[in-house]
């Protein structure tokens, strides 16, 4: 029994009466635990102070919010605290001018959606337990939905969190703020399923709510050839809002239960969703409804009210109620394959349904080629449910085959945890446990989740003689060869990058080794209708868009100089103004192969949009600065070329009015790729917009943009031609003049105020660019020595760090940039980055 003093908690936070606990003894799957406590935190030094209890005490500690999931991850499997997350449910801020807030993560997600959608805003992650499910929940399994096909999944939306760790210590790791200098640890709390940390407080991004839609559903006469519909859009260069796929035995299912008139006679159908301005939606819908018809579809029904669209998606999601009727249970499989591989999975996968004799319908997103075979089932039944458990270890052997995920958006948990190793070699499995140690060495933080507690042996890289100064692998192997023939003589070496020059160390000091990765180039993999490009790491993003461009294509990123690597840039995190349109590198990253400092060569990631299997290692490596390892390649989602590409410009008196009228039209930006302050070739201070889309779309929200202006008090209007934001930004951030380089980020709502409390001498000293959607702010303080460069970036510094922000000198005279301090920053996670770094490269190879 468990003993608290008087004083630990208030009565009504705790709960351990064996009566009470019977109710969080399981989550929505069929994985059961008793706890033996469960405590309900009303603070973030409430959670700290009941880790701190529990770790005394040596018990497993469980985070949990609705109890939604369905992989057992919620679950006390092997007893101890639960910790429960219902009361923290404030929404502590929701601001439109940076599109971001601040919430507890007891929030319900729907309660956090209509929130947003009062201030014009949409936060896009949309789960089907969205009504009951909270954000720490989604957090923790980085939820997905049938919006995420379009836009992204619960990680591109968390830039920040507040988490306890394992020790009762409260931190944050990023912020409202972008592109934080240092490793990306809320990259890895998110999906990590509470075995790294308690979060009790999230940032989130938001965008705005397209103010239209239409819906429209589609019957086929087969799953392969609607899934051949599904790539013909994709390739026309469209990108729906949902393409969501029901087959017959669903529908007949549904129809039986809620009559809403679903087309039971056909094999398959389509629903698509499209989005935007209204002007463009007759439009999307002609074309989509043209490539259906093209390719097999039939009784197309457009949705003519609201009331018809909500009808469709009633049917969609009573499908879990429609099983219900037909079984005591249903045992719902979530795994993802490349796009292309739909028609061929669900073929095998029904074969092997067949083979074992149950009774199954699908039911999935298509778009993201997330599969979703909802057994029937009865959990009584031991013989029926060892046919199910069967069944579905060769449905997850076929998407491991294909290249794909155990899980999509449900997580590993209890359920999936002992596929980890048929999906991931023994080098990945150990590494992801070696980021479990950094966190939680003791092991306390929902123990027996997401890896299996025995882990297949590692094999490292024998060492390789490395004679010369420079070293040149051509495969990760080789570079894993050659790092620890470093390690075994004690040398240490530096990664060369054609971008160094924009946030890699200037000068190695101790080195004595430079590892080049010249030879680590060229397109590996081009998947056009998966919506993937495999390049080496030291391929030019430069001549990747060129490669792509050519086949209709873009990977969303920007180079600030033709030379500049896709290794590079992804290991110095350098984002461009189109980041607001499409994401960042950390959104546009799929997989990265890597060779550590010990030896390892593990893969991080996989070629899918949605794979919850496991720690997202990709992410860490995005602003890693070449301290984990080399990467030899990166995988990276593509995009649609935008049909049109439009930008204008306005002169302003300053670039404090150029932010402000900036901030005035931000309630119009959904089509914006680039919102920035700059000076023009005259000397000129203007604020230039990049608007990017279907040209519908483009000229209506340039008109309402253009609007705002002029109630805000612009005159003159002018277009930008190719001048784009971006363009803009790879001019000011190439300039090869000698000067000293500053990025300020802050978060966005505080940029006017962060430029207002920069000294009035370094405000006029030198040229600025503002990325105004990120809250970036460019300096360039020209013919400084070094002690007038250092009060410069402390008067950048300060301001920025008092608004929870950074800034750090990204570029300078090497003489210059040796005498700085360059980061000026100590991130909370600090002490966990350190013990990761450690853990990958013990010896201390690679040159920090």
């Amino acid at each position: 029994m468990l003993t608290l003093s008087a004083n630990s908690f208030a009565p009504h936070q705790l709960v351990t009466d064996p009566a009470e606990l019977v109710t969080f003894e399981i989550d929505a799957g069929f994985d059961r635990g008793r706890p033996d406590a469960v405590f309900y935190p009303e603070s973030a030094a409430d959670v700290s102070k009941v880790v701190q209890w529990a770790r005394a005490g040596g018990l497993p500690i469980v985070a949990r919010g609705a109890g939604t999931g369905l992989s057992g991850g919620a679950v006390a499997e092997r007893g101890g605290v639960i910790v429960e997350f219902a009361r923290m449910k404030r929404i502590v801020e929701l601001n439109p001018i940076g599109r971001n807030g601040v919430v507890q993560t007891g929030v319900v997600n729907l309660v956090l959606d209509a929130a947003a959608k009062q201030l014009g805003f949409y936060y896009p992650p949309d789960p089907s337990s969205g009504r009951s499910s909270v954000i720490g929940g989604n957090l923790g399994e980085n939820a997905g939905g049938p919006h995420c096909f379009k836009y992204g999944v619960t990680t591109n939306y968390i830039t920040g969190v507040e988490a306890i760790l394992a020790g009762g210590d409260i931190i944050r790791t990023g912020g409202q703020a972008y592109d934080y200098p240092e490793l990306d640890l809320t990259g890895l709390i998110v999906g990590s399923e509470g075995t790294l940390a308690l979060v009790s407080e999230a940032a989130i991004r938001l965008i705005r709510n397209p103010p239209a839609v239409k819906t429209m559903m589609v019957s086929f006469a087969s799953d392969e050839v609607a899934g051949a519909a599904v790539s013909a859009i994709i390739a026309a260069g469209l990108v729906p809002a949902t393409l969501e796929m029901m087959d017959q035995k669903v529908m007949g299912m549904i129809e039986a239960y809620v009559q809403v008139g679903l087309p039971v006679a056909a094999q398959a159908a389509l629903i698509v969703e499209v989005d935007g301005y209204a002007e463009s939606l007759d439009s999307q819908v002609e074309e989509i409804a043209d490539i259906l018809t093209a390719h097999g579809g039939y009784d197309l029904r457009i949705a003519q009210s609201e009331e018809e669209r909500q009808g469709i998606w009633y049917g969609r999601k009573s499908a879990a109620g429609a099983f219900s009727r037909l079984a005591p249970a249903f045992y719902l499989v979530d795994v993802t394959v490349p796009r292309s591989f739909l028609a061929e999975a669900l073929r095998e996968i029904g074969q092997v349904l067949a083979r074992y004799e149950l009774e199954t319908g699908h039911v999935f997103h298509a778009g993201d080629g997330n599969l979703h075979p909802c057994i029937l089932c009865d959990p009584k039944d031991a013989a029926q449910m060892a046919r199910v458990f069967a069944a579905t270890h060769e449905i997850v052997a076929i998407c491991i085959e294909k290249d794909g995920s155990i899980t999509g958006e449900h997580g590993v948990g209890i359920e999936k945890r002992g596929h980890m190793p048929a999906m991931y070699s023994a080098a990945e499995l150990a590494a992801m446990r070696d980021i479990k140690l950094a966190f939680d060495p003791d092991g306390l933080l929902n123990p027996g989740k997401v890896l299996p507690d025995e882990l297949p042996e590692v094999t490292h890289a024998a060492p390789a003689p490395v004679d010369g100064d420079v070293l040149a692998p051509e495969s990760a192997a080789e570079a894993a060869t050659l790092l620890a023939g470093c390690g075994a003589a004690g040398q240490r070496v530096r990664i060369a990058s054609s971008v160094g020059r924009f946030g890699k160390s200037p000068d190695a000091g101790a080195a004595t080794k430079l590892l080049s990765t010249h030879k680590l180039t060229g397109v590996r993999v081009f998947a056009p209708d998966d919506l993937y490009v495999t390049v080496g790491a030291a391929m030019p993003l430069a001549e990747l868009a060129e490669f792509l461009a050519g086949h209709g294509l873009q990977a969303p990123l920007a180079a600030p100089s033709p030379d500049a690597t896709v290794g590079g840039l992804l290991a110095a995190n350098i984002n461009g103004p189109l980041r607001m349109r499409y994401g960042g590198w950390r959104d546009n990253v799929l997989a990265v192969t890597a060779a550590l400092g010990d030896g390892r060569v593990i893969r991080a990631g996989r070629p899918v949009v949605k794979n919850v299997a496991g720690y997202d290692l990709a992410k860490l490596f995005v602003g890693s600065q070449g301290t984990l390892g080399v990467m030899a390649d990166v995988t990276l989602k593509l995009t649609p070329l935008p049909r049109l590409r439009q930008s204008f410009t306005v002169a302003v008196d300053d670039v404090l009015q150029g932010i402000r009228w900036a901030q005035a039209t931000a309630a119009h930006w959904l089509m914006a790729a680039g919102v920035v302050v700059h000076q023009d070739g005259a000397g000129q201070q203007r604020l230039t917009f990049t608007l990017e889309g279907l040209p519908e779309d483009v000229r209506a929200e340039a008109a309402a943009i253009s609007a705002a202006l002029r109630k805000a008090g612009a005159q003159t209007i002018e277009e930008g031609g190719e001048r784009t934001a971006t363009a803009l930004w790879c001019k000011h951030l190439g300039a090869a003049d000698g000067s000293l380089l500053m990025r300020a980020g802050v978060p966005p709502q505080h940029l006017a105020l962060f430029w207002q409390m920069v000294a009035a001498e370094v405000r006029t000293a030198g040229a600025c660019f503002v990325d105004v959607a990120a809250g970036l702010v460019y300096v360039r303080a020209s013919g400084a020595d070094a002690a007038t460069a250092q009060r410069t970036v402390e008067a950048i510094r300060q301001p920025a760090l008092a608004l929870r922000g950074y800034a750090v000198v990204q570029d300078g005279p090497a003489d210059m940039l040796a005498a700085l301090d360059r980061h000026g920053y100590r991130a909370d996670g600090a002490a966990v980055a350190d013990a990761i770094r450690a853990r990958w490269d013990p010896q201390g190879v690679l040159v920090r």
